[in-house]
C-alpha cells in the first residue's frame, strides 16, 4: 500500500512534469511562430476593420478620449507586451436590448436552473504611435448570456450535472481596432461583428470605451469599466464592468492582518501544510461550498441580496510567490444546481484577500463588496469590506464529519453567529493524506451483538467472498419500502481500516494479509472496521414516514466488514433536511440506523449478488422513525464482468461463424443448380421467400438499432464499445452477402418456372404449399399473442411488473413481456423449420429430384440447430446475469428453454431426414403406401433447363 506522502508527492510530480511538457510545446509554438512571422504592413493595421472609413468612424467616436495619431514609429513588435490594456474573462453587463436579456439580476439563481454571463476580451497587435504612450490594438470582444432550466439528478456513480434540457443563449462578437493611451489608462475601439440569438444572426457595428484602473496594485482598484455603444441604434447602450487580474508583481494585499481578527477562534484540529504547495492545494479544492444553518441566521450580508444563501462559489485569481497570501472572488446563491464557470455577479460577488495561518493551519481572509453599481457602472468601486472567513482542512474523517474542506463566515457589523460551510472534495483525500477515526460504539457490546447474530448464518464459512479492497465492494442499489415502492442508489466504501479506498489504484491480490493492511488486527482476522458513502434517490410518492425527508439521502455509514462470511454491519447517519421554505439543510444528523448488507459468494450463480436492509432504531412514535428499507443489487462482480465480456466475444464469433457459414452453404446450393439445372423448378419458392426474409430482418433491426439509443448503453455495461462496433459492422456485412445470395437463389429459381412448359402445374403445387403453410404461420403468431396476453394481464402483478431488480443504466425489467419479441422469437421457430414447404412441395408433387444440396439442407439445419445447443451449454456453464449478453442464440430471436432446446433440434433433424428419403426414393415415400399413387395428383414432365454460367 503507499501512504498518502508518497501519493502526494507523485501527484505533485505527474502535475510538475505535464506544466514541464505544456512549457516545451509552448515554447515549439513560438519558435514556428516567429520563425515563420513575416513583417506586418503598417497600412494593413491602420484599417484591421471591415470600415471602409475607419478614421473617420473612430474621429468621431474616440477622438475625445484617445487622439488617433496615424504616424507609426515601427512596425507591430510583440515584445510591447507591458503597455498593452490587461485582458480579461471575469466581468458583468446590463443593457443590450434586444440581444440581451434585460433583468439578469432576478431569478440569478434558481433552484430548476441558473444564470450566468461571460465577458472576453483579448487584445493583440501592439503598434507603437509616435506619441509615446499611446498604441495601437486589435482585440476580440465576446458577450454571452445563458439561461438554463434543468433540474438537476444525481447519477448513480455520483457524477456531476451533465448538461442542460432547455438553454436560451445570446452571443455577441466583435473584432475591434482602436488606441489605447497608458498614461490615461483609457481605451477606444471600434469595428464590427454579430449577435446570436434563437438561431438568428445580425450584423452589428460597434464602438467600445473602457478605463482601467490607474493603480491597479490593491483590492481597491481592481474594477474595468466601460461600454459598448452601436453605432447604427440596433441594440441599447451595454454598460461593462470587468475584474482586473494582472499579475504584477507589485500587487499590495490590503486586507492581510486585518483577517486574523476572529480567524483564530475556529475549532477542530486542521491539517498541516507545512510541505505543500499551498496555491496548488486553494486552485485544487471544489469551488463549492453549502452553508449550515437554519433560515434567516445564513443571512450573512444582511438581506441585501433579496434571498438567503444557501451555497458559496469561489473562483482563485492571485496567489503570491511565498505561496501565503491569495486573492479570490466568493459568490453567493441559493441554486442547488451548479453552473459550469464562475459568474462574476456585483450584487452577490466578493473580491477578498486572506493569507494562510500557520499556526492555526488555517486559511483566513476578508471580502469586500463591489458598490455604487448604477445602471452604468460609472461610480462603482470596492468597499464594504465586513464579511471575514476561514477555510481548513480537518486532520481526520468521522462518522459525522465527511468533509474535507470546512471553514466559517461572518459578519464583523452583525452580532449573528458564524456560519459554517463544507465541501467534499475526493481529489483532495490521497494528496492531502486525511486519516479516519472510527467511534467507539462499532466496539461496543451491543453492536458487536446485533452484527455477530448476520455473521452467525449457516452456510457462508468455507466461501470466496469479496475481498475489501476490491471494486466488488462498490455497488448500486434499489431501496424498496412495505408498500412496493422502489427508489435507487449507489454505495461506495470510504476507508477501510485507515486507509483511504482506491481500488484502481491499491487493489491487488497479497499473498498475506499483512501486505493489504498496517494494522496488526487484520493479519489475525477477517473482521475488518470499514465506512461508506451513501447515496439514495427516491420518487415524490415514497413513503419514508416520519419528519424531514427529502427525494435525497446522503448516508455516511460505519462498521465492521467479514470477508468469510460477506456480511457487512454499519451504523448510519444522515442530515435531517429542513422543510422551511428558503432555509437551508440543517446541519442535525440522524445517526439512529443500521445498515445490514450481505454479498453473495463470488462463484455464485445467481443474478442478485447483493442483499440488505436500511432499519431505524428510533421508536415508532419518533417523528425521524421510519419502516425497514429493503435493498438488493445486481451489479456485476468484477470476475462475472470479465466472464461476461468473455462470454460476449464468444458468441460474437459464433455470430460471425454462422453467418459465414450460411453463405458457403447458399455458395454451394448455386453451384449445385449450376451442375444440375433441371432440378431449379422443383426447389420450393415459399422455402426461399423464408430463408431470404430470415436473412434481410435481422439487417433491418440492425439498421432500427442505429437510431435507438441502446448502444450507449452496452457501452457503459462494457467500458469500452469500439470492438463491439467493429465486430457489429462485419456481422453486419457477411447477414447482407448471406441475403444477397438467398436472394439470387430465388430469382433463379423464380425465373426457372417462367422459363418452364408446365409451369402453371407447378405454381398450381407451390399454391397448395402456401394454403397449408400460411395458416400454420398465422396460427403460431395467434398463440403467441395469446401467450402474450396472458403472461402480461394474469401471470405477473402489477407490484412485480413496476419492480426494479437492477438499479444501472442499462437496466430493463425483464418480466414484462413485449409482444414485439415474442413475435420474432416465433419467427425464429418457423425458420428453424424452413424445410417444412419443400416437403409439402415434394409431396404435392411427387418429386424425387435431388433438388436441393445435401449439404446445404443439412448444413443449414445444423446452423440453425447449433444455437440452441449452445444455449443448453450456457445455462450450465454462465449465470445470466444480464440480457445484455444474449448476443448468439439470442431469447429475442428464437424460442429457447431447456423444452425447447431438445424439441427443435429433435424436429429439424428430422425434417432434414424427410428431404433426404424424398430426394432418394420420391416425394411420397414418407406417405402410407394407398396415398402413394393417388390419381388426382399432379406427374410431372422433365423438361431440361439450360442456366448458363452468366446467371449465376
Amino acid at each position: 500500500m503507499e501512504d498518502p506522502s508518497s501519493s502526494s508527492s507523485s501527484f505533485f510530480s505527474k502535475s510538475k512534469q505535464r506544466v514541464f511538457q505544456s512549457t516545451q510545446m509552448s515554447l515549439l509554438f513560438l519558435f514556428f511562430f516567429f520563425t515563420n512571422f513575416k513583417p506586418i504592413d503598417s497600412a494593413t493595421l491602420l484599417t484591421p476593420t471591415p470600415f471602409d472609413n475607419f478614421e473617420s468612424v473612430y474621429d468621431q467616436h474616440c477622438s475625445h478620449i484617445v487622439p488617433r495619431n496615424p504616424s507609426l514609429s515601427h512596425r507591430f513588435d510583440p515584445s510591447i507586451s507591458s503597455s498593452s490594456p490587461s485582458p480579461f474573462r471575469l466581468g458583468y453587463f446590463r443593457g443590450g436590448a434586444p440581444f440581451l436579456n434585460q433583468n439578469p439580476d432576478s431569478d440569478y439563481y434558481g433552484s430548476t436552473g441558473y444564470k450566468s454571463q461571460s465577458i472576453n476580451f483579448y487584445p493583440f497587435n501592439s503598434v507603437k504611435t509616435l506619441t509615446g504612450d499611446v498604441y495601437q490594438f486589435q482585440a476580440n470582444l465576446n458577450l454571452r448570456d445563458t439561461s438554463v432550466n434543468t433540474t438537476r439528478r444525481r447519477g448513480l456513480r455520483l457524477v456531476r450535472f451533465r448538461g442542460p434540457k432547455s438553454a436560451i443563449r445570446r452571443r455577441l462578437r466583435f473584432s475591434l481596432s482602436g488606441y489605447w493611451s497608458e498614461s490615461s489608462r483609457k481605451l477606444c475601439m471600434v469595428g464590427s461583428g454579430s449577435a446570436v440569438f434563437s438561431g438568428n444572426q445580425n450584423s452589428l457595428s460597434v464602438v467600445l470605451k473602457l478605463d482601467y484602473p490607474i493603480n491597479a496594485n490593491n483590492i481597491y482598484n481592481s474594477l474595468i469599466i466601460g461600454s459598448l455603444e452601436s453605432l447604427d441604434g440596433s441594440f441599447e447602450q451595454i454598460s461593462l464592468m470587468g475584474f482586473y487580474q494582472e499579475q504584477d508583481l507589485s500587487y499590495e494585499y490590503k486586507l492581510v492582518g486585518k483577517e486574523k481578527n476572529g480567524c483564530e477562534e475556529g475549532i477542530g484540529e486542521s491539517l498541516s501544510l507545512e510541505n505543500q504547495d499551498k496555491c496548488f492545494v486553494l486552485n485544487a479544492i471544489d469551488p463549492r461550498f453549502k452553508f449550515y444553518c437554519n433560515g434567516d441566521d445564513c443571512d450573512v450580508l444582511g438581506k441585501s441580496l433579496g434571498f438567503v444563501p444557501t451555497h458559496m462559489f469561489y473562483h482563485k485569481t492571485r496567489c503570491s510567490t511565498n505561496e501565503t497570501k491569495w486573492q479570490m472572488l466568493l459568490s453567493f446563491s441559493n441554486s442547488t444546481v451548479d453552473s459550469p464557470r464562475f459568474s462574476f455577479t456585483p450584487k452577490s460577488s466578493f473580491i477578498a484577500e486572506g493569507e494562510w495561518n500557520a499556526k492555526d493551519n488555517r486559511f483566513c481572509g476578508f471580502g469586500c463588496r463591489v458598490m455604487n453599481f448604477t445602471e452604468s457602472f460609472a461610480n462603482a468601486y470596492v468597499g464594504d469590506c465586513t464579511v471575514g472567513f476561514n477555510l481548513r482542512f480537518p486532520a481526520s474523517f468521522s462518522l459525522r464529519n465527511r468533509s474535507s474542506v470546512v471553514g466559517e463566515i461572518w459578519n464583523t457589523t452583525s452580532i449573528a453567529k458564524k456560519i459554517e460551510f463544507r465541501s467534499f472534495d475526493e481529489d483532495l483525500l490521497g494528496v492531502l493524506g486525511y486519516q479516519y477515526k472510527y467511534s467507539n460504539e462499532i466496539d461496543s457490546e451491543t453492536f458487536g451483538r446485533t452484527c455477530g447474530k448476520k455473521n452467525m448464518v449457516k452456510g457462508r464459512k468455507g466461501k470466496a467472498y469479496p475481498v475489501e479492497y476490491s471494486s466488488d465492494m462498490r455497488f448500486d442499489m434499489s431501496i424498496r419500502n412495505r408498500k412496493g415502492q422502489v427508489g435507487w442508489g449507489y454505495s461506495t466504501p470510504f476507508y477501510v481500516e485507515n486507509q483511504l479506498y482506491r481500488p484502481n489504484q491499491f487493489y491487488r491480490v497479497p499473498t498475506n494479509s499483512q501486505q493489504v493492511m498496517q494494522t496488526p488486527k487484520s493479519s489475525q482476522s477477517s473482521l475488518m472496521n470499514i465506512s461508506y458513502r451513501m447515496s439514495l434517490t427516491f420518487p415524490t410518492d415514497f413513503k419514508l414516514g416520519g419528519e424531514g425527508f427529502s427525494s435525497n439521502m446522503e448516508i455516511s455509514a460505519e462498521g465492521t466488514y467479514d470477508r468469510d462470511t460477506g456480511v457487512l454491519c454499519m451504523r448510519g447517519c444522515r442530515n435531517l433536511a429542513s422543510k422551511t421554505q428558503n432555509a437551508v439543510t440543517n446541519h442535525t444528523l440522524d445517526c439512529e440506523f443500521t445498515v445490514f448488507v450481505q454479498f453473495s459468494p463470488l462463484k455464485a450463480n445467481s443474478g442478485k449478488n447483493i442483499k440488505g436492509s436500511i432499519e431505524s432504531r428510533r421508536k415508532k412514535s419518533d417523528p425521524f422513525y421510519f419502516e425497514s428499507l429493503e435493498l438488493s443489487s445486481n451489479s456485476l462482480y468484477s470476475g462475472q464482468a470479465a466472464a461476461s465480456i468473455w462470454r460476449m466475444d464468444l458468441e460474437i464469433t459464433l455470430v460471425l461463424i454462422s453467418n459465414t457459414l450460411t453463405c458457403v452453404l447458399v455458395g454451394l446450393q448455386l453451384f449445385h443448380i449450376k451442375s444440375h439445372p433441371n432440378v431449379v423448378p422443383f426447389i420450393s419458392i415459399v422455402m426461399l421467400v423464408l430463408l431470404t426474409m430470415g436473412n434481410m430482418i435481422p439487417l433491418l433491426l440492425n439498421f432500427e438499432a442505429m437510431f435507438v439509443a441502446k448502444r450507449s448503453q452496452q457501452n457503459v455495461f462494457l467500458g469500452s464499445g469500439g470492438w463491439l462496433e467493429v465486430n457489429e459492422v462485419i456481422v453486419r456485412i457477411v447477414t447482407m452477402v448471406a441475403f444477397l445470395l438467398q436472394l439470387r437463389l430465388l430469382q433463379l429459381t423464380w425465373s426457372s418456372r417462367q422459363e418452364t412448359e408446365s409451369k402453371k402445374t407447378l405454381w398450381n403445387t407451390e399454391t397448395k404449399v402456401l394454403y397449408i403453410t400460411l395458416p400454420i404461420y398465422i396460427g403460431g403468431a395467434f398463440i403467441a399473442w395469446l401467450i402474450n396476453h396472458f403472461k402480461n394481464s394474469y401471470g405477473i402483478s402489477s407490484q412485480h411488473r413496476h419492480k426494479f431488480y437492477v438499479v444501472s443504466p442499462i437496466h430493463r425489467d425483464r418480466h414484462v413481456h413485449s409482444l414485439w419479441e415474442d413475435l420474432k422469437s416465433y419467427a425464429g421457430l418457423a425458420l428453424d423449420g424452413f424445410l417444412l414447404p419443400q416437403i409439402l412441395f415434394n409431396v404435392f408433387s411427387n418429386s424425387g429430384e435431388m433438388a436441393l444440396s445435401p449439404l446445404f439442407y443439412t448444413g443449414t439445419t445444423l446452423v440453425r440447430l447449433m444455437p440452441h445447443a449452445y444455449d443448453l451449454y450456457r445455462a450450465h456453464a454462465y449465470a445470466s446475469y444480464l440480457d445484455l449478453s444474449y448476443i448468439y442464440a439470442s431469447h429475442k430471436m428464437d424460442l429457447y428453454s431447456t423444452a425447447w432446446n431438445i424439441v427443435i433440434p429433435f424436429g429439424g433433424l428430422l425434417l432434414a431426414l424427410v428431404i433426404f428419403l424424398q430426394q432418394k426414393f420420391g416425394g411420397r415415400c414418407i406417405l402410407p403406401k394407398r396415398f402413394r399413387h393417388n390419381n388426382s395428383s399432379s406427374v410431372y414432365e422433365k423438361v431440361p433447363v439450360v442456366i448458363g454460367n452468366d446467371d449465376l
